[in-house]
């Protein structure tokens, strides 16, 4: 559990970095409303990763095993680049900024192909609420580190300072690789790479009501996507805050009940089951985004921010880590890797694609108006969940795989 605690944490640290504390950084210099939004598509990577995941389920580096050679490599990567993007600045080389960004998030999305089959490979059935408790955990410290700690490192260091130190804190998720035991597999890797690459597809989309599933993994958390794309610049531009007031309560505090809300959701999922979990998590993660349009409404009332911010992280936190056991529920043991990057691209396409909607949105609607709007984003999700019930309680009542069948890669 503390291997996927810090796991998670390596994993969650560039996305930070390419998200919320890109967008903070532009927007202290300058740069117009309609460009940040565009930034999003920086987070591409994340959506069409399940492309290259058959390489990471086939492909078995020469040094410390087949997962955790990924790892390794793709970390000291993740480094090098960090290094690179902070000896450049928006105002002066933005498109170079822009395309450093692009490649730290396929790096970083190659990374998660990696630690999230790890992750899938390790935990038995019935650990998966604790592990996705954990690994929520880690993802959530880090963006705390990569965006709350880092606007405000940046109000007295400036972010190219800021995105330097991230390089080294990086270095977490190399001692957390090395410190690893290489997990056993339930079956063996794929014989081919062009098995590889077809039987997982093949598989899953055989399932009943597979493409349904899909849809849900998109719309679950769509009003999510849209409330968070620019939460960042609506509480500098659009309220006024500091770097420093958005960083302690905005990433810090709000984060900080994220991670609550995950542990509360892993032990609530014990009692309620994944289905009802899902249902519930989801119902007030897409309610209390009325706690933004609320604070729209009101101005910059910093004992209401810091409300709205808890409240909404809170419910936030349980609906992920009940998606993440979702995620693994639907996983085959042997396309972990390639099954879960597919369900995990599809949960990414709205955080990476509704970013230049929602920047139009606001210029047409005003703030209040498109955190209502983010509401109504988030229903149709709720519906085909509701649609789903019986396979999602039949799925989360599968017992453990027979252990007869484990089989050691080595």
């Amino acid at each position: 559990m503390m291997v996927v605690l810090l796991l998670g944490f390596a994993s969650g640290l560039p996305l930070g970095l390419t998200a919320s504390t890109l967008q903070a950084w532009y927007s202290v210099e300058n740069v117009d409303i309609v460009t940040i939004g565009f930034l999003a598509l920086v987070g591409q990577p994340y959506v069409y990763k399940f492309l290259w995941a058959p390489l990471v389920d086939r492909v078995r580096p020469p040094i410390l095993g087949h997962r955790r050679g990924w790892m390794l490599g793709t970390q000291c990567v993740l480094i090098a680049l960090l290094i690179a993007i902070s000896c450049f600045s928006p105002s002066v080389r933005p498109m170079t900024v822009a395309v450093i960004a692009l490649s730290i998030a396929f790096m970083s999305a190659t990374q998660d192909i990696v630690v999230d089959a790890y992750r899938t490979e390790i935990l038995a059935p019935e650990e998966r609420g604790a592990g996705a408790a954990m690994a929520v955990t880690g993802y959530r410290l880090a963006i705390i580190v990569s965006s709350g700690l880092a606007l405000i490192l940046a109000q007295h260091l400036g972010f190219k300072m800021v995105y330097l130190m991230m390089a080294g804190v990086m270095g977490v998720g190399v001692i957390a690789t090395l410190w690893s035991q290489e997990p056993i597999h339930y079956k063996a890797p794929p014989p081919s790479l062009w098995a590889a690459c077809i039987d997982p597809f093949k598989e899953f989309l055989s399932r009943k009501n597979a493409i349904f599933f899909l849809l849900l993994i998109v719309l679950y958390k769509l009003g999510d996507a849209f409330a968070n794309s620019l939460t960042t610049t609506f509480l500098l531009r659009g309220l006024g805050f500091s770097l420093e007031v958005v960083g302690y309560t905005n990433k810090i505090i709000g984060l900080s009940a994220t991670i609550v809300g995950a542990f509360l959701g892993g032990v609530l999922m014990a009692r309620m089951g994944l289905y009802r979990s899902l249902l519930w998590f989801g119902f007030l993660q897409a309610i209390t985004n009325l706690l933004f349009m609320l604070l729209a409404w009101v101005g910059p009332n910093l004992q209401m921010m810091i409300a709205a911010v808890c409240i909404e992280n809170l419910a936030g936190g349980m609906g992920t880590a009940a998606f993440i056991a979702l995620l693994m529920s639907l996983c085959n043991p042997q396309y972990t890797a390639t099954q879960f990057a597919l369900l995990s691209a599809f949960s990414a396409i709205g955080r990476v694609f509704v970013g230049p909607f929602a920047g139009y949105l606001v210029n047409w609607l005003g703030w209040t108006e498109f955190f209502f709007w983010t509401v109504i984003f988030a229903l149709p999700g709720l519906i085909v969940l509701w649609c789903l019930r019986e396979s999602i309680e039949s799925n989360d009542s599968k017992n453990a795989p027979n252990m007869d069948e484990l089989s050691d890669p080595a």
